[in-house]
């Protein structure tokens, strides 16, 4: 029989301290209030004091009440019965469906061990020629998008979930507007997502620690899809409101603060959840695009900074395009050498010709006399901005190469662009050929 304990010694914010002894960490405890129960989940041990987070908030929980140990740590349903299903950060369903309690497993288990693990050599397709061509995304990869506050950011990843090319959708919210999270679930229903798509997402106005369980909620649920075999793409947003929960937590935890008040612990933290992005060996796979917002639009904030120690590159969002300068995937090597012949070429080729437009454009705006060469590079860059990094741009890898050509032949002679001639031969636009 579970022992009951009624000494709670201290209520501070959502953190409640119990005298109890044979507790485990991270362990599940169901607090019985003159409301009805709340659960809990321990989150520090000091010998018999016991420290437990509330997951809907400690409002209306007094010393008085009584507090039962579960024995077991923060769980959630896993079968198929998921897809097209939307659930809150515990777990609890949003959308008024049934609630699910079959097939019940933990969160926040350790990461996939490294032998169980592929080398990355897929890639994985989004109709974004910004990503699919210049920064390939790579099944099992784990990518930020750095951005700053008012950035489509989940409008792009709106898009990534209707268009990339991979078996489940798992997407966390966290801290979201109401209107955004409207936004996800009306754009995955109208365009028919929603059917291989798992939501699990907090709002801003849900409590805050709810905000912590989303990530671990989401990779769970993938660690399982992906041991069957399927390949899942997890979406998280926003990192940095997890961040600023974890930073909410340890102060109500009085623990010493490090870099700009954020836990000693962030970058373990963060990594924790970044590092559940595997390639399994004979089943699917996990790949994790994460979007963290920039304070101040400060690249060396706690946050991303951490964040680029532990992930494998890294989107940047500015201007409503993904910025070819600063964004980068490391593991796109793996792959655009084996999509087409031309792919690298046309890759490092255009984004030379843009930095030079770009270098033309600080030269107009200095009052410098532009040449003809220059005229061609503002028409170029032009084009390049419009036709390829504007987001409303849908097309698969071979027309985005394709059109990469087109518009080096609207610009360029043929020996002006500097590509090997060989590819020249067998690519360049016939059209523009007989012209």
């Amino acid at each position: 029989m579970q022992k009951v304990y009624s000494q709670i010694t201290q209520i501070v914010g959502d953190v409640i301290t119990v005298e109890a002894e044979d507790i485990a960490y991270k362990e599940l405890a169901e607090i019985k209030t003159s409301l009805g129960a709340s659960l809990a989940q321990v989150i520090r041990l000091d010998r018999n004091k016991v420290s437990l987070q509330v997951l809907a908030g400690s409002r209306g929980i007094s010393t008085n009440d009584k507090v039962r140990f579960l024995k077991k740590g923060i769980q959630v349903a896993y079968s198929e019965d998921l897809l097209g299903r939307i659930f809150n950060g515990a777990g609890i369903p949003r959308d008024k469906g049934p609630e699910l309690t079959d097939n019940m497993i933990e969160i926040g288990g350790p990461s996939v061990n490294p032998a169980k693990r592929v080398v990355p050599k897929n890639m994985i397709r989004t109709g974004i020629p910004m990503i699919d061509v210049f920064n390939t995304l790579v099944v099992s990869q784990k990518l930020p998008i750095f951005s700053i506050a008012g950035e489509p950011y989940n409008e792009l990843l709106a898009r990534i979930a209707m268009q990339a090319e991979v078996d489940v959708i798992i997407l966390g919210g966290m801290g979201l507007k109401y209107d955004d999270y409207l936004t996800f679930k009306e754009t995955l229903e109208a365009q028919g997502s929603l059917s291989r798509s798992v939501m699990f997402i907090h709002t801003a106005s849900d409590p805050t620690v709810e905000c912590l369980l989303v990530p671990d909620m989401c990779l769970a649920v993938a660690e399982q899809f992906a041991q069957e075999g399927k390949n899942v793409l997890t979406l998280l947003t926003d990192m940095t409101n997890f961040s600023d929960a974890l930073k909410e937590v340890a102060i109500t935890m009085e623990q010493i603060p490090s870099n700009r008040g954020y836990p000693g612990d962030l970058y373990s933290q963060l990594a924790a959840r970044y590092e559940k992005a595997v390639d399994f060996s004979g089943a699917g796979s996990i790949t994790i695009l994460g979007v963290t917002t920039m304070p101040g639009d400060d690249v060396t904030h706690p946050i991303p900074d951490n964040t680029g120690y532990i992930t494998e590159g890294q989107f940047y969002l500015r201007g409503g395009r993904i910025e070819p300068f600063g964004s980068l995937s490391r593991l796109k090597q793996q792959v655009n050498k084996d999509t087409r012949a031309d792919h690298r070429a046309i890759m490092d080729r255009m984004i030379q010709l843009f930095a030079d437009y770009r270098e033309v454009l600080e030269k107009r705006s200095m009052g410098f006399q532009l040449s003809s060469w220059d005229e061609k590079l503002l028409n170029y860059g032009v084009k390049f901005e419009k036709e390829l990094m504007d987001l409303s741009v849908n097309i698969p890898l071979e027309d985005a190469l394709d059109l990469g050509w087109r518009i080096l032949a609207e610009c360029f002679e043929p020996a002006e662009t500097g590509m090997n001639q060989k590819l020249i031969d067998q690519f360049w636009p016939k059209a523009a050929a007989r012209k």
